[in-house]
């Protein structure tokens, strides 16, 4: 059996996606593992590394990269995606889920057009419910990376259940 991720950390990778960086859910390990681009695509067009030019942490870096190259897909996985994640849809969804029909009407005026999200988070501290949205977006990426986790057979440690008792 593999050894299980942590939910926290594959909401880390949700939150943090990067340009320079590919994430990569170790099987092996139960780890993301994070490995710069330039470096895979060098090793994914055949180009190795004369490994005395690398530092010691860079070393490390080389020696997984080289492992997700060679992997068939079967320990190395992506982790979820920010863009697979809709924030703007978990937004609508907490809307409708107020109670309270003007907060929920200013709410629906906040996301429409330009500057949604900031005009959103605006009027959620106007109306003094940021920590029930917050409760609210904590609780859709949780119920996210558990969907990924099982549809990849992934198995997971819930670190976030135990944090909030």
């Amino acid at each position: 059996m593999n050894p299980p991720v942590k939910l926290s950390e594959l909401i880390l990778a949700l939150e943090m996606p990067s340009e320079e960086y590919r994430i990569y859910f170790d099987r092996k390990t139960g780890a993301l593992v994070s490995v710069e681009n330039t470096m895979l695509s060098s090793l994914e067009d055949g180009e190795g590394e004369d490994l005395d030019d690398l530092a010691d942490w860079q070393r490390k870096e080389y020696e997984v990269a080289k492992e997700i190259v060679s992997d068939d897909g079967s320990r190395f996985i992506p982790p979820p995606e920010k863009f697979e994640f809709h924030e703007y849809h978990v937004m609508e969804e907490f809307i409708r889920s107020i109670d309270d029909d003007e907060a929920a009407d200013q709410l629906w005026r906040a996301i429409r057009g330009r500057g949604a999200f900031r005009y959103f988070k605006d009027t959620l501290h106007r109306l003094e419910i940021q920590q029930s949205w917050h409760d609210y977006l904590e609780e859709a990426q949780r119920e996210f990376v558990i969907k990924w986790a099982k549809e990849n057979n992934v198995p997971f440690e819930d670190d976030l259940r135990k944090s909030r008792k």
